[in-house]
Order: structure tokens, then C-alpha cells, then sequence
């Protein structure tokens, strides 16, 4: 007989590799099915990142107008509120929505809140230790803000506080190590040359002008102080908890324990005599609760939203504030910008989108970002 025995192991491996040959004839013949994008899925998607462009503009520019204005114009008793009682009633408004968040997310269970408490707060001692550093700098970093405020026009101010974004990268550099471009650091001496050219030109709006009380160098120390508190927070939040599997809401609950606690011991005795005698709400007014609302609330929206919105986005949010709040302040606050203004305003934009460009070392070159759940946020927008 010819060929091979049927038992033969030439044979069993001469029909496996006919067998194979077939299976790939007959797979090949079969045409390949692409994957089709469906239109609503696109439109859905362009709704979500430029409803996240609108929102973080939205409440850039909305917050920090909002502050000037109730921080020029006392209330219906002739008194201006305290700023402290401010950031007191913010950081409970907070606390309580996401008290609120993650009772719904429990499907509006009691004992499924009580159990997350338990886990998170009163079983995490370590974390919460950890958290005291950041929640003291941002309740003091809310402070600057106010005292900024009450001294700067918001035109002003937001070009300044984009001295955050060079706080950031210096500690970045300092805590965390990370090498950053020949590119990247020439936008930030491109920063701190437009931001000295914004501080020297002197512009001011009208409020400035007719309020003697105003005074831009304490303006600009605060502004400086809550860039640096900025800076350093987040380059140390993200050192502590990197990899953390903890959701935001949580997150903020914890911190929001200590927060509350800053807050109340930072009115009481930096404000005591004025509470004793006018009273802890005192110059409140509806405007007044709606900066503290949008500040609350703003924060946490953003926080959620910016995931949705790429870096190309946040740079241009970034931009359009800064030239929206001073459009908005001409009109509103007979703000006038002169020469000097607009060239450091200009570099501080150009120095904003150096900064964000994408580098080839992307590992060591990106800006710093926390981890909150699964994904990760920028911490400078």
C-alpha cells in the first residue's frame, strides 16, 4: 500500500494541517463586519463635551462674578456678610448634597448609607488623617478667595489665579519628581511675566475706583497665597491617596468632616465680636446664598463633568473665561483695561495652551491628575 498508515503520527499531523488550511480558506471568504457608529450615539456624545465646555465657563466666570458683585454690594441690612460664615455654609451645603448622592446611589437605603459611613469614615481612620492636610488648604484657599475679591476686579483676578498652573507644576516638580519640557517651562516664565504686566498696569473697575477700603496689594497677596494653597493641596492630594478606588462623593464626605470643622473655628474667632454683635447671617441676602449654592454645587458638577471634556477643552474653557469675565466686567463693573492689561492677559493666554500641549514624554510631562474611582481628573482646569 501507498502512503502512510492510517495509525501513523505523519499522517494524523498531514490531515491537521489540511484541516487548518480549510478553516482558513472558509474564514477568509467570509467578509469582515465593521462597526457602525450610530447617529445618536455622535450626537450624544457632541451634547456631553461641549454641555462640558459650557458648564466649567459657566462656572469659572459665574462664581467669580457673582463674588465680586456680593462682595461690593452690601445687603438689604447695610452690612456686608462675613466671607467666613460663607465658606462655613458652603462646606455644609456640600457635605449635605453628597450625603445626599451616595443615600441615592444606595438605592435610598439608610442602612447602605450607614454601612458606606462606617467603611469609609469611621473605619478609615488613616485616610482621614491623611485628608486633614488638604481639607485645612482648601478651606483657607476658600478664604483668599473671598479677601481676593473684595480687592480685585474679577477681570484682574481671574488672570492672576492662573498663577495656580505654576504652583502646581513647581510642587509637582518638588513632591512628585516629574521632569517637564523645555516648552512647558517656557510658558511658565511666559505666566509670570503676563501676570507681573497685569499687576503693574493697575486697572481696576469702577467699584475699586469709589471704594477707598479696596486695596490691590492685599488683593494680589491673597490671590498669590490661594495659587500656592492650590498648588500644593492638589500635588498633595494626589501624592496620599494615587490609586485610590474611593468614589468622589465619598471622598468629599471625608474631607468634608474636617472642612466643616475649619470652617466654623475659622468664623468664631477671626469674626467673634462681629457675630456676637450682628449675628452669624448677618449682610445675607439672595445673592449672597446664590454664591454660596454655586459654589457648592458648581464645584462638585465640574468635578463629575470634566471627564467628559478633553484636554484641548479645558484649555480653551480656561481662555474664555479669563476674556468672558473681562467682557462682562466692562459691562457690568465699568471695568477698563488699558494697554498693559490686555499684553499680560494675552501672554497668560499663550502661556495657558503652551502649557497644555501635548509633549512626547506624555508619562512625565502631563499635568498633575488625581484618581477618583477609575478615572482621572486634572487638577488644574
Amino acid at each position: 500500500m501507498s502512503g502512510p498508515l492510517p495509525d501513523d503520527p505523519t499522517a494524523v499531523r498531514h490531515r491537521q494541517n489540511q484541516g487548518q488550511e480549510s478553516v482558513k480558506r472558509s474564514t477568509a471568504s467570509i467578509p469582515k463586519i465593521k462597526p457602525v457608529k450610530s447617529a445618536r450615539s455622535n450626537s450624544n456624545a457632541m451634547i456631553i463635551k461641549y454641555g462640558s465646555l459650557l458648564l466649567l465657563v459657566g462656572q469659572m466666570v459665574g462664581l467669580v462674578l457673582l463674588m465680586r458683585y456680593s462682595r461690593t454690594r452690601h445687603g438689604n441690612d447695610g452690612e456686608l456678610y462675613l466671607a467666613s460664615t460663607a465658606v462655613f455654609m458652603m462646606e455644609v451645603m456640600k457635605f449635605c448634597l453628597c450625603l445626599g448622592v451616595v443615600f441615592y446611589q444606595g438605592d435610598c437605603s439608610i442602612p447602605a448609607l450607614r454601612s458606606e459611613l462606617y467603611k469609609h469614615v469611621w473605619a478609615s481612620p488613616h485616610d482621614l488623617i491623611k485628608l486633614c492636610v488638604p481639607s485645612f488648604l482648601y478651606t483657607i484657599q476658600n478664604n483668599l478667595l473671598y479677601l481676593a475679591l473684595t480687592n480685585l476686579d474679577a477681570a484682574s483676578y481671574q488672570v492672576l489665579y492662573q498663577l495656580k498652573i505654576l504652583t502646581t507644576a513647581i510642587f509637582s516638580a518638588t513632591m512628585l519628581g516629574r521632569r517637564f519640557s523645555a516648552t512647558k517651562w517656557a510658558s511658565l516664565v511666559i505666566l509670570t511675566c503676563g501676570v507681573a504686566i497685569v499687576e503693574i498696569s493697575g486697572t481696576s473697575d469702577s467699584d475699586a475706583l469709589e471704594n477707598k477700603d479696596q486695596n490691590r496689594f492685599v488683593g494680589l497677596v491673597a490671590v498669590i497665597s490661594a495659587a500656592c494653597t492650590s498648588g500644593f493641596s492638589g500635588v498633595y492630594f494626589e501624592k496620599i491617596l494615587k490609586g485610590s478606588e474611593v468614589t468622589l462623593w465619598i471622598r468629599n464626605i471625608q474631607m468634608g468632616l474636617f472642612s466643616i470643622a475649619i470652617a466654623f473655628v475659622t468664623a468664631i474667632v477671626g469674626d467673634s465680636a462681629q457675630i456676637s454683635q450682628k449675628g452669624f447671617f448677618v449682610g445675607y441676602s439672595p445673592i449672597v446664598v446664590t454664591v454660596i449654592t454655586v459654589q457648592a454645587v458648581g464645584g462638585l458638577i465640574v468635578a463629575v463633568v470634566v471627564k467628559y471634556a478633553d484636554n484641548v477643552l479645558k484649555v480653551f474653557a480656561s481662555s474664555f473665561s479669563i476674556l468672558l469675565s473681562c467682557l462682562i466686567s466692562a459691562l457690568a463693573f465699568d471695568f477698563r483695561p488699558n494697554k498693559s492689561f490686555l499684553v499680560g492677559a494675552s501672554l497668560v493666554l499663550m502661556s495657558t495652551v503652551m502649557y497644555s500641549k501635548p509633549s512626547k514624554k506624555l508619562p512625565r510631562d502631563v499635568l498633575p491628575t488625581v484618581q477618583h474611582g477609575t478615572r482621572k481628573t486634572s487638577l488644574v482646569l
